[in-house]
């Protein structure tokens, strides 16, 4: 499996990067993302942080990517917090979506799908103009292991197909228990109806590789 949206300490995570690339390497996962929760008061800290790591990348025991998840920022401010984050070195850039968990602003799924982002999180019940802007944008979906988030798993994956969506699986992990296998990732999928589980996997692996060369 490929995890682009853990969580470190540097936002309310509970593991230290290197706990969390030891503990995705022992479950056997191929490589990650480290997005921590940001705004415009902790993306410079975020990255001045997790952008030590970089050059030790070669070193990892997977492949690892540095970046932010942008959450809970207004949605007209959205553009400015992403291109925030990829001036201070964001290597991916995820937003948290309209989770049908927490009380997100609505509009946060559109703004974010106009800006240059990767991932938007658990997008929730996605309306269709959101649907059809991921897809033309080429952003993908999460489809999430993370409890709450995961109840609109199959809305999301039904409508994704329906529309030609790119998706990803992500666990949203804060701490160790929240960390899956491949095998575990593979009933998520199933959960949310989804049979082609290897493409939403490749999904991953495309978007992993393409950041890589970038670095």
């Amino acid at each position: 499996m490929i995890d682009l949206h853990l969580h470190s300490v540097f936002s309310d995570g509970e593991l230290l990067p290197s706990e969390l690339i030891r503990r995705m390497a022992a479950l056997g996962n191929e490589g990650m993302a480290i997005t921590d929760h940001a705004d415009f008061s902790n993306i410079p800290h975020i990255m001045d942080a997790l952008g030590r790591l970089k050059e030790w990348r070669d070193d990892f025991e997977l492949e690892v990517l540095f970046g932010v998840e942008i959450t809970h920022v207004p949605p007209k401010l959205i553009g400015r917090a992403v291109e925030l984050a990829l001036r201070e070195g964001a290597e991916i850039v995820v937003v948290h979506g309209e989770t049908i968990s927490e009380p997100v602003k609505e509009g946060t799924n559109f703004a974010a799908l106009n800006e240059e982002i990767d991932i938007l999180a658990h997008p929730g019940l996605i309306d269709e103009s959101s649907l059809e802007l991921a897809a033309e944008n080429g952003v993908s979906l999460e489809i999430t292991s993370r409890r709450g988030h995961c109840l609109a798993n199959g809305y999301v994956a039904k409508k994704a197909e329906e529309f030609g969506c790119v998706l990803t699986l992500n666990t949203d992990a804060h701490s160790p228990p929240d960390l899956i296998s491949t095998k575990e990732a593979e009933a998520v999928c199933k959960g949310a109806g989804i049979k082609d589980f290897e493409t939403v996997f490749e999904n991953s692996g495309t978007l992993l590789k393409r950041k890589l060369k970038r670095v």
